[in-house]
């Protein structure tokens, strides 16, 4: 596990340097995304704006795609990501084509994520791909003639996934300032968290509450970062019973079993935290649960029907910015 953080931080300053570089490109000259930090907030807000006018006017936007194809390079398994992918093209008016896992790619002959994205840049208009280690996306994108999306790498970042989670709490809560979000579960291999975490950082008065066995803590890393910041407090807790009164957000994470080196380490972590009705008493009236999904134990299904459960409106969300994003990328404008 520590080579695997050193790693990730190794791909934490290399996005850094990308970010930087990344400003300094034309206005003009093709975007990716690989970070949610390579949006300003104003692009965040723009994007999120045509996401809610998709929402009011979908015939608006019924053939804004029309002619163009996306591609979808799943190198890991995806429900929620790559149909919501599919669905935004569909519904855009495009087409779509690409593969579900990496046993159904030329992966298994040793083609190159580099060659691969050469290859499909001949076929579609714009890429999202999936996979499991750190940095591939960025790695397609220095070669592709295309738009990347990074729909997932390993660890370390889910921009789309974020700006799902934006779209949802502005859309249902309203504001990002002034909040107190509670993030629990997987907090040291869940990139869901790690990508919202640098987001939400740019709001004012954010305060975060880490809530995690000590095997699953934050990473160092992205706690240096947090305390460079001037705006943003945060503490670590290990229950949850013990903050989720203060919480405006309670974020939940499944713990994963995929990142795991050993079963054993796995069974033992897997059901540390089980959001039930007992739990959501002691929760604010307007608290608001979201989870990234799939779920396993850590949120109990008699919770669903709870007015504060977000997560399942937190899906149909995601299709719309991706949508949004799609033709932010492809520079279409409706």
């Amino acid at each position: 596990m520590n080579s695997l953080l050193k790693n990730l931080k190794i791909m934490f300053i290399m996005f850094q340097i990308y970010l930087i570089l990344n400003t300094e490109r034309n206005v003009y000259s093709m975007r990716n995304l690989m970070s949610p930090l390579d949006f300003s907030v104003a692009e965040l807000d723009a994007l999120m704006d045509t996401a809610s006018d998709i929402i009011a006017n979908p015939d608006k936007y019924s053939h804004a795609c029309d002619g163009k194809i996306l591609a979808t390079l799943f190198y890991e398994p995806s429900t929620r990501t790559r149909l919501s992918f599919e669905a935004a093209m569909l519904r855009l008016g495009g087409k779509t084509l690409g593969f579900h896992s990496a046993d159904s790619s030329s992966a298994t002959k040793g083609e190159t994520v580099a060659d691969t994205i050469r290859v499909v840049s001949s076929f579609a208009d714009i890429c999202a791909m999936r996979h499991p280690k750190e940095g591939a996306p960025l790695v397609a994108a220095e070669k592709s003639s295309i738009p990347v999306i990074n729909a997932g790498d390993g660890g370390h970042h889910h921009p789309t996934q974020t700006l799902t989670d934006l779209m949802t709490i502005r859309s249902l809560k309203g504001k990002f300032d002034n909040l107190t979000i509670g993030m629990c579960g997987d907090l040291k291999f869940g990139r869901t968290v790690h990508s919202l975490i640098s987001a939400l950082v740019r709001y004012t008065n954010i305060k975060f509450v880490f809530i995690s066995p000590k095997e699953l803590k934050l990473p160092e890393y992205i706690k240096e970062h947090l305390d460079s910041l001037d705006n943003v407090e945060y503490k670590e807790v290990s229950k949850l019973e013990d903050v989720i009164g203060s919480l405006d957000i309670l974020y939940m994470t499944r713990v994963q079993r995929e990142r795991f080196f050993n079963e054993e380490d796995y069974v033992r972590l897997k059901d540390f935290y089980i959001l039930d009705k007992a739990k959501m008493a002691l929760a604010k009236n307007d608290m608001l649960v979201l989870h990234p999904l799939p779920r396993v134990n850590e949120i109990s299904s008699e919770i669903d029907d709870d007015p504060r459960a977000g997560y399942f409106r937190q899906v149909r969300y995601g299709m719309f910015i991706r949508m949004a994003l799609i033709l932010k990328l492809l520079d279409i404008t409706v």
